[in-house]
């Protein structure tokens, strides 16, 4: 340990952040540089923060409203670029904050300014609301030189606090569910949205961690057989100052504030363990819990931004500044910013997070926003990057189920397939896929049945299997499901940006009237559309992934592009009646079958090369009258039909052993005609029953088809058949 340095005057201004006024004197002792944060040991708090480039580094520490500052400490301590110190006498529910001190000089990336409070990284819980003023910002706004000026207006009015947690928890027989990848199904939420309109959630819990725990709301995620909700961020975010200026909310959460903390405004009461609590509500409801995590920028955006935390705390460090001009950042992320996760110290604060989440709250997985940009070393996307490795040798981040947005928005951002073992990855090109064969597009069949096998062109290597390829029709990022087949444009108008925002490439289609419609016709399509996008999601190989609210039929009016609608626009609307009805029982049914039937979901790559050793192939294509696809069929622009035979014989694993699956046929026509198909003859087989057509309602009797049968499709529809076997008997009624 030595002492600390001395502060090179030259280049740090005259300060006015004077020490507060009713001083105590609180016994301080040196204190260790690990663990980083705040942490409570049952005799005192050990006190940790990274700064290789500070100079001083004082904590403050506040009454319990908050709005008194009663002492600051200078922090004793400086080893391994940590400054430390121990105050015996400090307990859980102590408020605090740091001010650091340094160089000022952002034309060399260093932007420390000590009239800035700031939050600690490592803070479990941050208490109180971020009020936007000009005092927020470390240099003056207005001033002519813009931010190589220097604000010396105190901030701390403005900013919420630091709060020392107890992590005593009590989880009784709660434990992780733990489920394979081939039984998983994920259905993406808001924890806010979810419940603020559900009538059996008690409006003082409506957008809580409790609120989802209510009975009714769990039993209804149970009811529609997925394995895993996947909440959006609920690390805790700040609301943008442009949106509160037009009345509007970062409904989101993608504008994280701190990493180890829940969003405060989630929780019903002031206690964490709420959050908790939930994780052990939905274990025992055997559903895995995964966060949507944002480790790539934080709220403090560009050179011209607030100073909140880590800008002030070791703005070189932090983050990724253009190598020639220091004052300004690299931003891969279109947010201003870009965490650096070259940094030892970074990639430590970003893996501590994850650590934190997986263990002390026991979530079962992360789902990762932008997630190139962890990938990121100086000469690009590197799947060997330092965060990538870390994961996989880890002892418990390899355990977890890590899922890539494998996107972002510097050079060579997109790496779909481009991830390395043990990650799974969201699938743009499924989405697309899928959304425009079903839309009618000429020349999707080739693509289509590679989206369907699991996308083996994208992720077959390495070992990766299946389940890496997260299959999606809509995520909370896009039209909703609904509004997918209701329009042909963005109506975005209500976000304030001229409806400039957002994707225009939608692959949707309004099927002859833009937004609702009293046309039966049109009505009665939408419909069967939606029907057919959820089974072709649930039919493929690789991970499916729900959007919540699609099989209630929410609309968002055509926005596609929701962040900032904290309002009925993106709240789950609970009207259970009618189509939103009979569509629950739709997802349910194949939820269902997809469970039923193994070879809808293996554990390998399936294969449409005749196997000699086997005597078989394990996948086939057919044409409408029953042939095998051939060239000139997959690159004919105009066809818009084919069906797909899975043979449940295919090996289950790398043993050469047959399988015992039952054999599926899968059928497809988005053409706007019908089409007669006739049925195949297979080996250990007697006739077809089919258990699911788009067209028909649920409630008729299944269809029992003989080997060759002609089978007249409706347009525009999707068909399960079933192998009768030979051998045993089989309920044609199940």
């Amino acid at each position: 340990m030595n002492d600390m340095r001395q502060e090179p005057q030259q280049t740090e201004p005259a300060t006015t952040a004077e020490p507060p006024s009713v001083i105590r004197r609180s016994r301080v002792r040196e204190g260790w540089p690990f663990p980083l944060g705040a942490t409570w040991d049952g005799l005192g708090v050990n006190f940790a923060l990274f700064s290789a480039h500070a100079t001083k580094v004082e904590l403050c520490l506040f009454d319990d409203t908050g709005t008194q500052e009663v002492e600051r400490i200078e922090l004793p301590e400086f080893t391994d670029e940590v400054w430390h110190g121990y105050l015996p006498d400090a307990r859980p529910g102590q408020l605090y904050g740091y001010r650091v001190h340094g160089p000022y000089d952002p034309e060399k990336g260093h932007r420390f300014n000590p009239n800035k409070l700031l939050l600690d990284p490592y803070a479990k819980q941050i208490v109180g609301e971020l009020t936007w003023d000009e005092a927020l910002f470390g240099y003056t706004i207005g001033h002519p030189d813009g931010d190589l000026s220097f604000d010396e207006r105190d901030s701390a009015p403005f900013m919420p606090r630091c709060r020392i947690i107890d992590p005593a928890f009590t989880w009784g027989r709660a434990h992780g569910v733990q489920l394979p990848w081939n039984r998983t199904l994920i259905y993406e939420t808001h924890v806010r949205g979810y419940t603020m309109r559900h009538p059996a959630v008690p409006e003082a819990l409506r957008g809580t961690f409790s609120g989802l725990m209510v009975n009714e709301v769990v039993d209804y995620i149970r009811s529609l057989g997925v394995s895993s909700i996947e909440l959006l961020p609920i690390h805790a975010f700040v609301d943008d100052q442009h949106l509160l200026e037009r009345g509007l909310r970062n409904y989101w959460g993608y504008n994280t504030l701190g990493f180890f903390a829940p969003h405060s405004g989630y929780l019903s009461g002031d206690s964490i363990s709420e959050f908790k609590q939930l994780v052990a509500c939905y274990h025992a409801a055997g559903l895995e819990v995964i966060l949507d995590v944002v480790y790539n920028h934080t709220a403090e955006g560009n050179e011209l931004g607030p100073t909140l935390s880590l800008r002030g705390i070791d703005n070189a460090s932090y983050y990724r500044l253009l190598p020639d001009e220091p004052r300004y950042y690299i931003d891969d992320t279109g947010t201003g910013n870009t965490l650096n996760l070259s940094h030892p110290r970074v990639l430590q604060m970003v893996t501590d997070s994850l650590r934190y989440w997986a263990t002390e709250m026991r979530v079962d997985g992360f789902r990762f926003d932008l997630a190139t940009i962890l990938g990121r070393e100086p000469h690009g996307f590197d799947e060997g990057g330092g965060f990538l490795d870390s994961c996989r040798q880890d002892p418990v981040l390899s355990q977890v189920k890590l899922i890539a947005e494998p996107w972002d928005c510097g050079p060579g951002g997109y790496q779909v397939g481009g991830f390395p073992p043990g990650w799974a990855e969201w699938n743009d090109r499924f989405r697309d896929t899928v959304r425009a064969f079903w839309r009618g597009d000429e020349g999707q069949l080739a693509e289509l049945a590679s989206r369907l096998m699991g996308s083996a062109d994208l992720f077959d290597r390495r070992g990766r299997r299946p389940f890496a390829s997260v299959n999606f029709v809509t995520a909370h990022d896009g039209f909703t499901l609904h509004d997918l087949v209701a329009y042909d444009d963005k109506h975005n108008e209500a976000n304030g940006e001229d409806n400039q925002d957002g994707h225009d490439h939608n692959l949707s289609w309004n099927h002859g009237e833009e937004g609702p419609t009293d046309d039966p016709a049109i009505h009665s399509l939408r419909l069967r559309q939606i029907r057919n996008l959820l089974a072709t999601l649930l039919v493929s190989q690789g991970t499916p992934m729900l959007l919540a609210g699609d099989e209630l039929l929410r609309t968002q009016g055509g926005n596609n592009n929701a962040y900032c609608q904290d309002n009925e626009t993106s709240w789950l609307d609970w009207n259970l009646e009618g189509d939103a009805h009979d569509m629950i029982e739709y997802l349910r049914r194949l939820v269902e079958l997809r469970m039923r039937f193994p070879i809808l979901r293996r554990g390998r790559f399936l294969s449409g090369e005749y196997n000699e050793e086997m005597g078989l192939k394990e996948v086939t294509w057919l044409t409408p009258d029953g042939s095998e696809m051939d060239v000139a069929r997959w690159e004919d622009p105009e066809a818009r039909s084919l069906g797909v035979l899975l043979d449940g014989r295919a090996r289950l694993s790398g043993i050469r052993r047959s399988g015992d699956d039952r054999s599926l046929l899968i059928l497809f026509n988005a053409s706007p005609d019908k089409i007669t198909f006739r049925l195949p003859e297979v080996p250990r087989g007697v006739g077809w029953v089919c258990r699911l057509d788009t067209s028909r309602p649920l409630d008729e009797a299944p269809l029992y088809c003989a080997f060759g049968d002609e089978l007249e499709m409706e347009e525009r529809s999707l068909v399960l058949f079933e192998l009768l076997q030979e051998t045993g008997p089989l309920d044609i009624q199940a």
